[in-house]
């Protein structure tokens, strides 16, 4: 049996949740609203932005939901990771729980107030809405998850109900069943 990858999940959670908390304290202390400052010329600028909504500002009125939503989504995200046993599924479930917890911290602890606090977004892209990277991860992890489903790979590295990756086996593993079939 495959070892669970918990300690990857939370790896690569914790470190991109303190990226996340990390650049938002610095886009608050540094930047200022409506004065954007070019980062990579007009491709990349960062532009302080307060937003009480969801992705493109939709929903600005019900910041209570989004943040009930995000409760959630955390506690699913976290019994699905108890059971990942796949390297691809810890990192996709690490990256997730990191985007969506490190928006969901801005709705409990910052302005207007617990749990309806506004999502700080300082990146901007040309002709896109802008976001942090808290959303980068969240678009990222649903990247990996789509790809994953589409290998056909389970949370357990089985694949499509058959066999588990053997990539991802411990070598010990593999060297007792070829021992076995010898015998």
């Amino acid at each position: 049996m495959r070892p669970v990858r918990w300690a990857e999940f939370a790896t690569v959670a914790v470190f991109l949740l303190v990226i996340d908390q990390i650049t938002k304290l610095w886009a608050v202390a540094t930047l200022v609203p409506g004065q954007p400052q070019e980062l990579v010329g007009s491709v990349l600028q960062l532009n302080i932005i307060r937003n009480p909504g969801a992705a493109f500002s939709t929903g600005t009125g019900y910041t209570w939901v989004f943040t009930t939503l995000s409760i959630a989504a955390t506690i699913g995200v976290l019994w699905f990771a108890r059971r990942v046993r796949h390297r691809g599924w810890a990192f996709a479930l690490g990256i997730l729980v990191a985007g969506i917890s490190g928006n969901l911290i801005d709705r409990l602890l910052r302005e207007p107030g617990f749990y309806v606090g506004h999502v700080v977004d300082f990146l901007q892209l040309p002709n896109w809405p802008i976001f942090n990277v808290a959303d980068m991860c969240i678009n990222v992890a649903a990247v990996l998850i789509v790809i994953l489903s589409f290998k056909g790979i389970g949370l357990d590295g089985s694949v499509d109900g058959g066999a588990a990756d053997e990539a991802d086996e411990p070598a010990e593993a593999s060297k007792d069943e070829s021992e076995g079939e010898s015998k």
